[in-house]
């Protein structure tokens, strides 16, 4: 990929440091706990999408994510992402309140030919800057379109127009340039709407000029995940540090069936940043204890399985109301073979009888849904293929089938083992899938603890 090039009428914003009489607009923090270390600054972003197709909810916005990440790896605070329709007076209002909240605004899409593509028109309203021809920009292009056999359709120029005294970035995979201009000594980045010309330019090119205009920072993230307790307990365990302040966070995420506790770090150094997380991560494992299965990209499924390898233990599964499912989570595990013998399906009555053993007089007088028939089903799985680990899940998915003393969500657990066998209720919420995915979390829960 080519650099960025200014042309004859730009100028480069490359290597300029703060003003000082924009000292007011940081956010000054020590970085260390005990008051020690260097100052920081918080450095903000916002992030403009541009397309009344984003605001229908035509087309899934991806571009915002992608460029909030990015920034994030380079320590950019994002506090605001807006999205704006094809339109010049919103759009222009939009980069002007952003510039009045953030040190870098960075726009995505409208930079195409057709009418509708207005965020040069809208910038130069804002900075109040002529568009000029780029030369560079315009041989760019008449080599993209001779490559197609043909010239720049007169449409396609005004791409090559842009506003005096901008830095612009070329585009290797596509017609439309990148602009950099200079508004109330704010960056105003305008990038193109297609990814993967965007995301070209974003990696290569625009987080070097944002770290050479306001040096390096490191972000580093881990995210502590946790089984077995509702999110309002797990606040209740660490709101201290849900309160911290950047450079070091924790934000707490509620999932299906799981809590995450998401710590960030900032720091010029990539050791520094790692030794906060550190730090805090093993607050947060002392206070949780058993109920931190894992982090990152670990799954409870893939801490079931290596704890059963670990033991040489092996696992069977009776399901009903999952119907697999806790089977197929299992065997997302590569070498979950070395622990797994059996997953059934017994969906029907006749078949937890006749396969596992589990007596009519149960059903009859309990129900399928009961404690009796899990705790048989778990045996019975258990006896039949002579496994270390026993399962048996049934309840009631929904969204029918539930009545006033077993209504949608009931759900009976068993879990059978060398000593004994534990049977667990539980009543869930959540549509079909959603309850479904809830039994077999705690189902893995419950083999994750009892080894």
């Amino acid at each position: 990929m080519r650099r960025a090039e200014a042309t004859p009428k730009s100028k480069r914003l490359l290597g300029e440091r703060q003003d000082p009489e924009d000292i007011h607009r940081r956010i000054f923090i020590s970085l260390t706990e005990d008051g020690a270390g260097y100052i920081m600054w918080v450095m903000k972003a916002e992030i403009i999408s541009i397309g009344t197709e984003l605001l229908l909810g035509h087309i899934i916005n991806t571009n915002a994510a992608f460029i909030a990440e990015r920034l994030a790896g380079i320590g950019v605070d994002v506090y605001h992402q807006v999205t704006v329709g094809d339109n010049v007076p919103r759009l222009a209002d939009a980069i002007r309140q952003a510039a009045g909240r953030a040190d870098i605004v960075i726009t995505s899409g409208g930079l195409g030919p057709t009418v509708d593509d207005v965020t040069v028109e809208a910038l130069t309203k804002v900075i109040k800057k002529k568009l000029v021809l780029d030369k560079a920009v315009l041989d760019d292009m008449k080599e993209v379109f001779a490559l197609r056999g043909s010239k720049v359709p007169p449409d396609s120029v005004r791409q090559a127009y842009v506003p005096a005294g901008s830095t612009i970035i070329r585009n290797p995979r596509g017609t439309a340039p990148g602009i950099i201009s200079e508004f109330r000594k704010r960056l105003v980045i305008c990038l193109p709407g297609p990814p993967r010309e965007l995301e070209a330019m974003l990696d290569e090119i625009i987080k070097q000029i944002i770290q050479k205009k306001y040096g390096k920072w490191v972000l580093r993230s881990r995210t502590v995940k946790i089984s077995g307790l509702a999110e309002s307990q797990v606040n209740n365990t660490v709101q201290d540090l849900l309160r911290l302040k950047p450079p070091t966070t924790v934000g707490i995420y509620a999932k299906i069936g799981e809590v995450d506790l998401k710590i960030m770090a900032k720091s010029r150094t990539d050791a520094d940043a790692r030794t906060a997380i550190y730090r805090i991560e093993q607050k947060i494992r002392k206070r949780l204890k058993k109920h931190v299965f894992g982090c990152d990209e670990e799954t409870l499924e893939g801490s079931v399985v290596a704890r059963l390898i670990r033991k040489g233990m092996t696992l069977a599964i009776a399901e009903s109301c999952t119907g697999g499912l806790l089977s197929s989570r299992i065997t997302d595990v590569p070498g979950s073979s070395k622990c797994l013998l059996s997953g059934f399906v017994m969906y029907s009555n006749k078949s937890k009888g006749e396969l596992l053993g589990v007596r009519r007089g149960a059903i009859k007088e309990f129900g399928a849904v009961s404690e009796p028939v899990a705790r048989q089903m778990a045996e019975g799985i258990s006896k039949k293929t002579k496994s270390d680990v026993g399962i048996g899940i049934t309840g009631i998915a929904g969204p029918s089938g539930g009545t006033p003393s077993k209504p949608v969500g009931l759900v009976y657990i068993a879990m059978t083992g060398s000593r004994k066998t534990v049977v667990k209720k539980y009543a869930f919420r959540g549509s079909r899938t959603e309850i479904k995915f809830q039994a077999t979390q705690a189902a893995l829960d419950m083999i994750r603890l009892s080894l």
